[in-house]
């Protein structure tokens, strides 16, 4: 996004338009507003379980909230961009099918919602996890990378696929590594389907498991710990400090994440040949590098070609990947905008 002159006029060239992204979670809602390369302002709020009315409001709130830490107007921001799990239809803003944001079961029509409520600001939409790809690799970790995919690992598990340098959409479902099946009659994921990764590696499953566990007896702190935070979902903090205090469920329950996530990253492996993996998302970067080297000892055994084994990494951006890759999605729909108009 670089600064723009107009030969007609005299004077020092223009500000780049500011790009405002959002990252809507299970858990939480991440916004950023971005001038160039550079995040000028940010906010955080826990997306709300009472429905989709209500998370609109709160993404619309956390906007606001990242422009006033800019110290910037509605009226400068361009464009902005939204990572939203489920079905996204973007040519219309719509969002379906996704179990894990409260009232986003059914059709909602976030894009259209949020831009009359941000003075028709345009907003584009697609899947939370391609889009936080593409942060990753416009401005993170995965920019050396021409073949890599990002695995974000957040109350579900969702992957993007970078191949010859370009993200890739397929038909809409390209990444979809949550959904990779990691043993036959598995336990049952958010999709209704059983075995997936997700069910294993999402915190949303994992707190399913959790309460399963401990509804037939089996001691833990999780649950204590919940209440303490004054978190009413299963979040990486609540593991995190699980973790620390050795609590036997949380480590039973990261131990199958690290063992499904072997499988189905090697299986991608074994497909695709890649130069990298980024390991990301809400669980993926609270656990951080010694997560990321259990996912590569539970991995290595299983690759075709262990001799060439993909690069592993943690994200650089972190909790900022899908809301920066967000505003990067802003951008380039402005820019295809600016090249259509010529």
């Amino acid at each position: 996004m670089a600064r723009t002159e107009d030969p007609t006029t005299k004077g020092p060239p223009m500000p780049p338009s500011l790009t405002a992204g959002v990252d809507l979670g299970g858990t939480k809602i991440q916004t950023v507003v971005v001038r160039g390369k550079v995040v000028i302002g940010s906010d955080r709020v826990a997306t709300p379980g009472s429905g989709a009315t209500d998370v609109i409001a709160a993404i619309v709130g956390s906007l606001q909230a990242s422009l006033a830490a800019a110290t910037a107007e509605i009226a400068e921001l361009g464009g902005i961009g939204i990572g939203s799990p489920g079905a996204i239809d973007s040519a219309n803003g719509l969002v379906t099918d996704s179990p894990n944001v409260p009232g986003f079961q059914d059709a909602v029509a976030l894009g259209p919602e949020v831009s009359a409520a941000l003075h028709d600001t345009p907003v584009t939409i697609d899947n939370d996890v391609r889009v936080a790809m593409l942060g990753e690799h416009t401005l993170g970790a995965a920019r050396p990378y021409r073949n890599v995919m990002g695995v974000f690992v957040g109350t579900g598990v969702g992957g993007g696929l970078v191949l010859d340098g370009k993200l890739r959409d397929g038909r809409g479902a390209a990444g979809e590594i949550g959904h990779a099946s990691v043993t036959p009659k598995g336990r049952r994921c958010s999709c209704g389907r059983r075995g997936h990764l997700e069910a294993y590696a999402g915190r949303g499953r994992m707190e399913v498991r959790a309460r399963k566990l401990a509804a037939h007896g089996e001691a833990t702190d999780l649950f204590d710990i919940m209440a303490e935070k004054h978190r009413e979902r299963l979040s990486s903090g609540v593991i995190v400090k699980a973790l620390a205090k050795r609590d036997p469920m949380a480590m039973s329950l990261v131990d199958d994440a690290v063992w499904a996530l072997g499988i189905a990253l090697a299986s991608a492996q074994n497909l695709l040949d890649l130069e990298a993996i980024v390991i990301g998302g809400g669980l993926g970067d609270r656990l951080g590098q010694p997560f990321v080297d259990r996912v590569v000892s539970a991995m290595h055994p299983r690759l075709f070609v262990p001799d060439k084994p993909p690069v592993v990494l943690t994200t650089e951006l972190r909790d900022l990947s899908g809301a920066v890759g967000g505003a990067v999605l802003a951008d380039r729909q402005l820019s295809a905008a600016r090249r259509a108009s010529r």
